[in-house]
C-alpha cells in the first residue's frame, strides 16, 4: 500500500510539474478572435453560422459564402485600408458599379462597411445595432454573402470590414 501511495504522489507531482511548463492554449470561439494583427482573416464559416442563425431567428433564409462576393469584399477592405477611410465608394466606384463590373447578377444586394471592430462579434453587434446596417443583414431573399477584413497598423481603426449580401438573380 505504501508503494502505491508513493507512486501516486510521484505521478501527481510529475503531472503538476508538466502543467507548469506547458503554455496554456487559447481556445476562444472564432467570433471573439482579434483580427487586429497582420495576416488575420475573418472566419467565413463562423460568419455564415452567426448570420444564418440571426436571419432564421427573423424568419429569413440562411446564407452561404459566395466566392465572387468574398473577392469583392476583399477588394473593398483593401481599398478602404489603403485610403484609411470607411466608404462605399472607394476610387469613385460605388457598390452597384463594383457588382456590375464583377459580372455579379443580383436581384437584390446590400453592403455593410465598417472599421474599428476587432472581432466578428463586435462587427456583428455594431451592425445589428445600426438600423440601416441591420436592414442589410436582414435583406429579404439574400442567400449569399462575402465578408473580408483588412488590418492596417497605421490606422486608428486597425481593422476594416466589408460584408456583402445578395439574392442572386434567376438564371435565364
Amino acid at each position: 500500500m505504501r508503494m502505491r501511495h508513493r507512486f501516486a504522489c510521484i505521478l501527481l507531482f510529475a503531472i503538476l510539474l508538466a502543467a507548469c511548463g506547458t503554455p496554456e492554449i487559447e481556445n476562444s470561439p472564432p467570433f471573439y478572435e482579434s483580427l487586429a494583427r497582420p495576416g488575420a482573416e475573418v472566419n467565413v464559416a463562423a460568419t455564415a453560422s452567426l448570420l444564418s442563425d440571426y436571419r432564421r431567428a427573423n424568419g429569413l433564409p440562411a446564407i452561404e459564402a459566395d466566392a465572387k462576393l468574398t473577392t469583392l469584399a476583399q477588394d473593398q477592405v483593401r481599398r478602404m485600408a489603403a485610403a484609411d477611410k470607411v466608404t462605399h465608394d472607394p476610387g469613385g466606384r460605388g457598390f452597384l458599379q463594383r457588382l456590375k463590373s464583377a459580372n455579379y447578377n443580383a436581384a437584390r444586394a446590400a453592403e455593410n462597411v465598417g472599421a474599428g471592430y476587432h472581432t466578428l462579434a463586435e462587427a456583428f453587434s455594431g451592425w445589428r445595432d445600426s438600423p440601416s446596417h441591420n436592414t442589410n443583414m436582414l435583406l429579404p431573399g439574400a442567400t449569399r454573402f462575402g465578408i473580408a477584413t483588412a488590418y492596417s497598423e497605421k490606422s486608428k481603426y486597425k481593422v476594416f470590414w466589408a460584408l456583402l449580401l445578395a439574392e442572386p438573380a434567376a438564371a435565364r
